[in-house]
């Protein structure tokens, strides 16, 4: 497997936890070298995403159950508004994971307020898909 795909997934996985890591970067990089198909670009980059996304949802499990509150890096407050947010708009504000800031505490709380992790996985597929898909299409429309 080529060091460009595990960069990818790498980059793409940590982004989607809560550590404050960008994949975009990594993704453009790599479409501007034209070196690999852009189906495996987004394929790599979207289940590193998911997965990443997983170990959020894992983390609100553990959260709810009482076991990840003293080393959980989210304070009560952010915590807090996070609940009310996902209780208000439901599991379909997970099709906005994909977005800086709010999406990791989107899933973080999906997790926390028990949605089923089949359907979790469906829709946050859905939102980080469409997200490197449109990447890749501004990309290659800037370079075409």
């Amino acid at each position: 497997m080529s060091s460009a795909y595990v960069g990818l997934f790498l980059a793409a996985f940590g982004a989607a936890t809560l550590l404050p890591l960008q994949s975009e970067a990594v993704m453009v990089g790599l479409l501007l070298l034209r070196d690999h198909p852009l189906w495996a670009l987004v394929t790599v980059a979207s289940v590193g995403n998911v997965l990443g996304s997983v170990v959020n949802w894992l983390l609100g499990r553990a959260l709810a159950r009482g076991r990840a509150r003293t080393w959980l890096p989210v304070g009560a407050q952010r915590l807090a508004a996070a609940r009310r947010g996902y209780r208000r708009y439901g599991r379909w504000s997970l099709l906005l994971s994909w977005m800086p800031v709010i999406g990791d505490p989107l899933t973080l709380m999906a997790g926390v307020l028990g949605e089923p992790l089949w359907r979790f996985v469906l829709i946050v597929s859905l939102a980080k898909v469409g997200r490197y898909v449109v990447i890749a299409a501004v990309t290659l429309g800037i370079v075409a």
